[in-house]
């Protein structure tokens, strides 16, 4: 009986070659929005948070938790590398990934957001889009490529079933 190819074991060493470690590369741009506040303070102030702002920030960031845990289980689960310098085992089309192909991603930016309203930092929110445009062609971009590479048609359906956001 032969094994459906999205839970067939791959046993090559390729890797998709990301530019950067996204688990890395979101705290240092946070970093990078906090020194610029700083360092070169914005002609415009962010109203002092009020309720409403914190609720915001912190429903982002729960909301950003509760996918990148999701994400990290299902791969836990199917005995998959979560880091992108290590090859895919298998490809993870359940849980979480029934409904988005980026739920870790997802969750980064989410927390990333809710930091950036609760640290009322404007440079932070600003370099969300330079953040998203380098996650999407330096990591995810990659990403898919090396999947469709490694998994073939298998990949290629799931790509047409489940959307790369939501």
């Amino acid at each position: 009986m032969e094994m459906d190819p999205a839970e067939r074991e791959v046993t090559d060493t390729g890797t998709a070659g990301v530019i950067a470690r996204p688990i890395l590369f979101f705290p240092a741009v946070i970093l990078v929005g906090l020194v610029l506040d700083r360092l070169l303070p914005l002609p415009f102030a962010i109203p002092e948070a009020d309720e409403a702002a914190w609720v915001v920030a912190g429903f982002l960031i729960l909301i950003g938790l509760v996918l990148f845990a999701a994400g990290v289980r299902n791969f836990s689960r199917a005995a998959t590398p979560l880091p992108t310098n290590q090859p895919a085992r298998v490809l993870v089309t359940d849980g979480i990934y029934r409904w988005t192909r980026n739920p870790i991603y997802l969750g980064f930016f989410l927390i990333y957001g809710g930091i950036g309203v609760a640290a009322q930092s404007p440079w932070v929110l600003i370099l969300t889009l330079p953040l998203a445009i380098t996650v999407r062609y330096g990591v995810v971009a990659r990403e898919e490529a090396y999947l469709e590479r490694r998994f073939g048609d298998a990949y290629l359906d799931y790509k047409r079933h489940v959307r790369r956001w939501l």
